[in-house]
């Protein structure tokens, strides 16, 4: 009696597709964990990134410490130590809120709220 040799191809086609769909199934409830995740610990990064605005400190080690140093004492951007004798408080606000052009000082990092409690504590330090 000969073999169909077909059948193995078959075979091998069929386990194919199973698993094909048992991982897309076990892909799909992945995903709406993922999901779901995601959109509670969104909230929570919201939250602990937006800080306190009236926490300057917080502030600036979140949104601009990268750039002037965590102790102010500056880097990629400006030494900030005594950029209350430089510029006024309302300088300072304006720079937060619209950079500096031709720099890399982007504007827009803080909400107004912070960047009025981020400018009033920048501009105490002369």
């Amino acid at each position: 009696m000969k073999r169909n040799p077909v059948i193995p191809y078959a075979i091998i086609a069929v386990l194919g597709i199973l698993t094909m769909i048992v991982l897309s199934i076990v892909g799909l409830d992945q995903f709406q964990e993922i999901e779901q995740a995601g959109e509670e610990g969104g909230q929570q990064e919201e939250s602990a990134e937006g800080g306190d605005p009236g926490d300057p400190e917080a502030i600036f080690q979140n949104n601009c410490a990268s750039c002037h140093g965590a102790d102010l004492s500056g880097g990629a951007g400006p030494n900030l130590q005594e950029v209350g004798s430089r510029y006024s408080q309302e300088e300072i606000h304006e720079i937060i809120m619209n950079g500096i052009e031709g720099t890399a000082m982007p504007g827009g990092l803080v909400s107004e709220e912070e960047a009025n409690s981020l400018a009033e504590w920048l501009a105490e330090h002369q």
